[in-house]
């Protein structure tokens, strides 16, 4: 218990201080993004050599393949916060607060979800064929999609988050920093307030994936928790670092479900293996190489496809443009 609120205490101070320098609205530099980033993958890195010095190699290496794997699949959630900023055009000095308290809001909703499949697990150990299973099937959902190659839909509004804004109510524009002002004499939501609760809860549809996939990974929830807060947290400073570059991981989905798929087949071994079925595992050193090893490749790869369609682009570009002036 004195680790955990230790922990706690510990996560909260660093949150404070990151809230207290970024206190004041306005629009963050690529520099700011990339200095908080390196701050938070090095506070991440000492925190993982911390369990190595005082806990043991085996929590170590879990918290690490832990944190490489929730930090991958929430850069998926970028996309969706790309889509919710746009849908409720909120201003570029606001999406910062925006981003912190939504975030928040998820570590809280995660914070839950943890609890409860550490406890399901405790009791019930088939519970892993069912998180393999989902797991799977989830990682051929995600080829299907990038297959389809649809096009960018517009982001929905969640039913519980349409029920607060039907409450509540909602004022017709920014107020600020403003989560809630007086209208008419009744106290309603400004729209900075519905934003932040869009992606908070959003988050929780990610965390359906995320959670099972890192129990796949260890089943120690204190592993669990520390490295969703430690991939969460540097999650805002990542937004603007490689907001511009989102695009470009074209092959993004291939690697996650790769990786989902990966994590489902070792949550299916080790639920055989519990049931005691001689079947060999995979050890946390060889999760962790897979794990980096399609992240590495997945992003070379998608650069390459990248750079290689904007060519053909400003090909057909000048082509067109030659043939506008000949037809001229």
């Amino acid at each position: 218990m004195g680790l955990w609120v230790a922990t706690i205490l510990g996560l909260s101070a660093l949150i404070a201080v990151d809230f207290f320098i970024g206190r004041k609205p306005h629009d963050v530099s690529v520099k700011e993004a990339g200095i908080w980033t390196v701050v938070w993958i090095v506070l991440a890195a000492m925190f993982g050599v911390g369990l190595l010095l005082f806990g043991e190699s085996q929590a170590s290496g879990e918290f690490f393949a832990g944190f490489i794997t929730e930090k991958s699949l929430s850069v998926d959630n970028l996309f969706v916060f790309v889509l919710i900023m746009a849908k409720f055009a909120v201003p570029t000095h606001l999406q910062q607060r925006v981003l912190l308290i939504g975030v928040l809001i998820a570590l809280v909703l995660r914070a839950i979800f943890i609890a409860a499949g550490a406890a399901i697990i405790a009791s019930f150990s088939w519970v892993f064929y069912i998180f393999g299973a989902f797991l799977i099937y989830t990682a051929w959902k995600l080829i299907q999609e990038a297959r389809a190659d649809e096009p960018e839909e517009e982001f929905e509004e969640n039913r519980l988050l349409k029920s607060i804004e039907s409450r509540f109510g909602v004022a017709d524009k920014y107020h600020g920093t403003k989560l809630f002002i007086r209208n008419n004499g009744k106290r309603v939501l400004t729209p900075l307030m519905v934003v932040m609760l869009a992606i908070g809860t959003t988050d929780v549809l990610f965390a359906l994936d995320s959670i099972p996939a890192i129990f796949g990974l260890t089943q120690d929830p204190y592993i669990v928790f520390t490295a969703n807060a430690f991939a969460l947290m540097g999650l805002r400073q990542l937004y603007f670092l490689i907001g511009g570059l989102l695009k470009k991981l074209v092959h993004l989905s291939y690697g996650l479900s790769v990786i989902l798929g990966f994590i489902g087949v070792k949550l299916v071994l080790h639920a055989l293996h519990e049931s005691g079925v001689h079947v060999p595992e995979i050890s946390i050193p060889v999760s962790l190489a897979v794990i980096c090893g399609v992240l590495v490749i997945t992003t070379i790869t998608s650069l390459i496809a990248s750079k290689r369609q904007a060519e053909r682009e400003a090909a057909e570009e000048a082509g067109k443009v030659r043939k506008d002036s000949v037809g001229a």
